[in-house]
């Protein structure tokens, strides 16, 4: 069963609680679909109007940051050992390359990392644990997160439900735009080939050749 299908059964609670548990636990370093939950209920939302986006924005915010916090607090204390055991656990995610790179990133871009960090799928699995781990200051941490996670959260839901709900109201009428577009385009292809049918006929012979 697809998420969106599947999102349809459960109450908008539920879908709530969902988008906020699973983007939480993806934000700490746990590799989850947060995004696509996150995609498929705005979407939901658009089509349904007992789930309400600000709410749901408000849940995958608070999910991010909280989960973020955690992820950093699990980092701090756990330190390169966290890694490694990590590495073990998720070897697809957390691989030493990963790693690495997601690390270089941190020492170079800082809080920026942990922002723009929120937007990239790898390094949103990565940053709580990995600041952590790296000491970075918890208050340029905590900044970062807030305002990453306000604007990826926030804007994805924003995004994905004002075009989920002009995907709708395009589709209710798309059945005449479909005739419409089925007869123009049958009478234009009529017409080229009645145009190549004329070139393509011989020319009557002349009388006397």
């Amino acid at each position: 069963m697809h998420v969106q299908e599947w999102l349809e059964t459960v109450p908008a609670v539920a879908v709530y609680a969902l988008v906020g548990v699973v983007i939480g636990l993806e934000s700490l370093g746990i590799p989850l679909p947060g995004e696509i939950i996150l995609v498929s209920s705005a979407l939901l939302a658009s089509q349904h109007g007992d789930i309400d986006p600000v709410i749901l924005a408000v849940c995958a915010i608070a999910g991010a940051i909280i989960g973020d916090s955690i992820g950093y607090a699990i980092g701090r204390r756990g330190g390169r050992p966290l890694l490694a055991w990590l590495g073990g656990k998720f070897p697809r995610h957390f691989s030493e390359g990963h790693i690495a790179t997601a690390e270089r990133s941190f020492q170079k871009w800082g809080m920026w990392a942990v922002f723009f960090g929120r937007f990239v799928a790898l390094l949103r699995i990565f940053a709580g644990p990995l600041a952590g781990v790296l000491r970075m200051p918890y208050w340029k941490f905590l900044t970062a997160t807030v305002l990453g996670g306000i604007l990826w959260a926030g804007g994805t839901t924003a995004v994905i439900y004002y075009v989920g709900i002009v995907a709708e109201s395009w589709l209710k009428r798309f059945s005449w735009l479909g005739l419409v577009a089925a007869i123009l385009i049958g009478a234009t292809s009529m017409l080229l080939l009645k145009r190549k049918a004329k070139k393509a006929a011989p020319e009557p012979a002349i009388a006397g050749d």
